[in-house]
């Protein structure tokens, strides 16, 4: 972090740096040669990093320093320097008109930007870092730097039930993506704190989500769905519950680092395709003892592919991930810890930005001594 402000200190000398450059080439190269041409260069190199003030300097020492040089070789010609000294000014002049330019760009992109962070705390908020005994981690990674959400979200919540998670991937882009989302999160809210088994809390989200389509039109009518994978805890969280309904299967990382794919015995369909025809929500229940960790995530960790094609594959890489962490620091990582080595990884292998929107959930039940170590004196 602190390297940040040098740099964009040491930046700032570039113009400057450049204006020197050239007066050693001047200096250094027989009188034919002219080093009008890198003068140019040093307003155009300030207006990215210079106020229009310090443009205006810059512009206004390189017309001095080539009035010098020319004197200096003797080769100063009242008409020829004339038209260097208007070229000078003239590029100076463009490069203050591009620096306000990029202010007002800058200035639009922060709003904007600052506009997409309010509409994520809104609609899809942070989860707690705890929740009892569970330690909970989220991120969102999206595809597009401004489009801080798109489809894909995460929801989890305490409920008379014990603990509940949902992470889904809602087809489609942009605002009816957005609103879509908004309805899983408020349903599955509302749902997760009245309905006592997860089947009923599936049927209560594919009957919103039914009502929502019926309000769409085009293919947001027809073919809108939620692919959902929905958690519960057990109480004392010596078990999982979980129903997959056209998900991404969770990954359940024991202590040691070994991973398990939790995929389901038996397909279920997305949520939103309740029109076309009944559909069951098997639940399945898998162990969860102290120090595992449950990995969820969209398609955009799963679907992310390298240059030759070839699909991350989280079952493979992600345990070595953690047990190269357990070998150099000899405990097991935190649950944002793991979040940042998928989401580094994720990236290395697609070769740069997401191809995909991101949503990672992390949920991490540690070991009783570890637990104790954390928790804050007097609970």
């Amino acid at each position: 972090m602190r390297v940040l402000p040098v740099l964009s200190q040491v930046r700032r000398w570039v113009p400057a740096v450049v204006i020197a450059l050239a007066a050693l080439v001047d200096l250094l190269t027989p009188p034919s040669v002219s080093s009008t041409p890198l003068l140019a260069v040093a307003p155009v190199t300030a207006a990215s990093l210079l106020s229009p003030a310090g443009i205006v300097t810059i512009g206004i020492t390189a017309m001095a320093v080539q009035a010098g040089l020319a004197f200096v070789d003797g080769s100063y010609a009242w008409q020829g320097d004339a038209a260097v000294q208007i070229t000078l000014a003239a590029v100076t002049a463009l490069a203050v008109g591009l620096n306000r330019s990029l202010r007002t760009q800058h200035v639009s992109a922060s709003r904007a930007r600052y506009a997409a962070e309010v509409a994520q705390r809104a609609v899809l908020p942070t989860p707690p870092s705890r929740l009892g005994d569970l330690r909970i981690a989220a991120r969102y990674v999206p595809a597009e730097d401004m489009a801080l959400i798109g489809g894909d979200l995460y929801v989890m919540q305490e409920t008379p039930f014990g603990v509940r998670a949902m992470v889904g991937d809602v087809r489609g882009k942009g605002l009816s993506a957005v609103t879509a989302v908004s309805v899983d999160i408020g349903v599955f809210r509302y749902a997760a704190d009245h309905e006592p088994d997860l089947p009923a809390l599936v049927n209560c989200m594919e009957e919103a989500l039914l009502r929502e389509s019926q309000r769409r039109e085009g293919l947001d009518a027809t073919e809108g769905f939620t692919t959902a994978l929905i958690v519960q805890f057990s109480p004392d969280l010596d078990q999982v519950h979980i129903v997959n309904r056209g998900h991404p299967a969770p990954l359940l990382l024991h202590a040691d680092g070994r991973a398990r794919v939790l995929a389901p015995e038996e397909e279920a369909p997305p949520l939103g395709i309740a029109a076309l025809g009944p559909w069951t929500s098997p639940v399945e229940t898998h162990p969860f003892p102290p120090g595992s960790m449950l990995l969820c995530f969209t398609d955009g960790v799963t679907e992310a592919r390298d240059p030759a094609g070839t699909f991350y594959d989280p079952a493979q890489r992600i345990p070595h991930m953690v047990q190269s962490y357990l070998r150099q620091t000899g405990h097991f990582p935190e649950p944002s810890t793991v979040l940042d080595l998928l989401a580094r990884d994720v990236s290395r292998h697609s070769g740069g930005a997401p191809q995909d929107d991101q949503a990672l959930l992390a949920l991490h039940r540690p070991p009783p001594q570890q637990d104790l170590l954390a928790r804050p004196l007097g609970q």
